[in-house]
């Protein structure tokens, strides 16, 4: 009997586990687990959680195996699938990043995922349009939870136009169903001026907060707009007068929506008050820092951990070291490193870079191309090594988002590089491994 495109292929068996034990190897199909199909990996997670296990498994010569085997609840069995081809998005957004991306970048810059599946697994976030009834269902059952979803507006006439798809299913009676299941979710709203904000917002946060606490929080972010959108609509840009009357607006409203839930639940992300040069709130006004990942209080964690981690520098030897930042993070960042400078001895110095890649509108420091530091640095004085964080590198790999590697930056500005993780510690940590060299 085979299986034509059922089951899920295995990549590696860890050493010593049962799988090994079992003599499954790198390249069987896992078909079933206790009868039950298996699609992906999170149906792998969900029915190895049981302590009777039966497993049938497709050798790579199309051999069919059955094993059966007791294990601890919860203990791995071994098995490292491969991931999951991420389901392809649907939408046209409006305001979709992809769709303003430059040519000659690394290709999967130009996929587009709405997956579910790593909404859950990555904290991707997806707008459910392309969830079809089985999804919907495997969701409640397994309790795939938290998710991380991209409303925009509850409106569904605006979502409809936000997105650029037709007959979409009502995000709220989604949203809904899920809070019935007892399903947690996280959600953000990109917000475009003149198009969900004003009634269309106010409407749309009034009724995520009547899901608490099952929607537990809620993240808006301005419309990130790139210098590459011929033939695109056109999106007015949050300014930094838009951002001042908008954080003046909302911000005691969020204060009070916090103390009457008794735990934070709305959040501006941090490039409203870097655009609109205001004071951030105090880092305990972001909870446990539910969104994190999605640039909301990045800024008030990197000042809180730069003190401490300021007060651990040691003394260096003379070192001469370029750091490199994107034009956003600059401020806060070249404070921390001057003070880290005049506390080790060492003579380190900050440099913005523009963003000639997608527009000097975009600030962020991943993403910053390898061009982009070549244009900015190309025959100044370095000193003895470039040191640059790992959030302009691609996960993994010594690559920027414009196919330059590590070694093409050397090669072309000359000088020895080093990268640092992004954050206080990362920072000091990489000093001093270098001062040991």
């Amino acid at each position: 009997m085979v299986f034509m495109n059922e089951g899920l292929l295995i990549e590696s068996v860890v050493e010593g586990s049962i799988a090994e034990e079992l003599c499954i190897e790198p390249g069987d199909t896992l078909i079933a687990i206790n009868g039950e199909f298996i699609r992906d990996i999170i149906d792998y997670q969900y029915h190895t959680a049981e302590n009777e296990l039966s497993l049938i498994i497709q050798k790579a010569d199309g051999d069919i195996w059955e094993v059966e085997f007791d294990k601890s609840i919860g203990e791995p069995i071994g098995l490292n699938p491969i991931s999951p081809v991420p389901l392809e998005c649907g939408n046209s957004c409006i305001f979709c990043f992809v769709h303003q991306l430059p040519k000659g970048l690394r290709k999967s810059l130009y996929v587009k995922d709405e997956d579910y599946r790593l909404s859950f697994l990555y904290g991707n976030y997806v707008t459910l349009t392309n969830l079809s009834n089985t999804d919907f269902e495997k969701i409640i059952k397994q309790k795939l939870s938290p998710l991380y979803i991209s409303v925009h507006t509850t409106d569904d006439n605006v979502r409809e136009h936000l997105l650029g798809k037709k007959n979409i299913p009502s995000i709220l009676d989604m949203l809904k169903k899920f809070a019935d299941a007892g399903i947690t979710m996280h959600t953000q709203i990109v917000l475009c001026p003149g198009i969900n904000d004003g009634t269309v917002l106010k409407k749309s946060i009034a009724d995520l907060k009547e899901l608490y606490p099952y929607v537990a929080s809620l993240a808006i972010v301005p419309v990130g707009l790139t210098r590459h959108r011929r033939g695109l609509p056109v999106l007015e840009p949050v300014t930094k007068e838009y951002a001042r009357k908008f954080i003046n607006k909302w911000l005691s409203f969020i204060d009070n929506t916090g103390n009457h839930l008794g735990f934070p639940f709305m959040f501006l992300a941090d490039e409203f008050f870097i655009k609109a040069e205001l004071p951030f709130p105090l880092l305990e006004a972001y909870g446990d820092l539910p969104q994190i990942e999605n640039g909301v209080g990045m800024v008030p964690l990197f000042a809180k951990e730069a003190s401490e981690a300021l007060s651990a520098v040691k003394s260096l030897s003379s070192l001469n070291v370029t750091v490199v930042t994107g034009v956003s993070a600059f401020p806060w960042i070249s404070d921390f490193v001057s003070k880290v400078s005049e506390k080790s001895g060492g003579n380190i110095v900050t440099v913005p870079i523009t963003n000639r890649l997608f527009g000097e509108e975009v600030t962020v420091t991943g993403l910053i191309s390898g061009r982009d530091i070549i244009a900015a640095l190309q025959n100044k004085n370095i000193g003895d090594i470039l040191l640059i964080p790992d959030v302009m590198l691609k996960e993994w790999d010594r690559i920027f988002l414009d196919d330059i590697t590590i070694d093409d930056l050397k090669n072309a500005l000359n000088c020895s590089i080093d990268v640092f993780s992004a954050d206080p510690y990362g920072f000091v940590e990489c000093l001093e491994k270098i001062d040991c060299k």
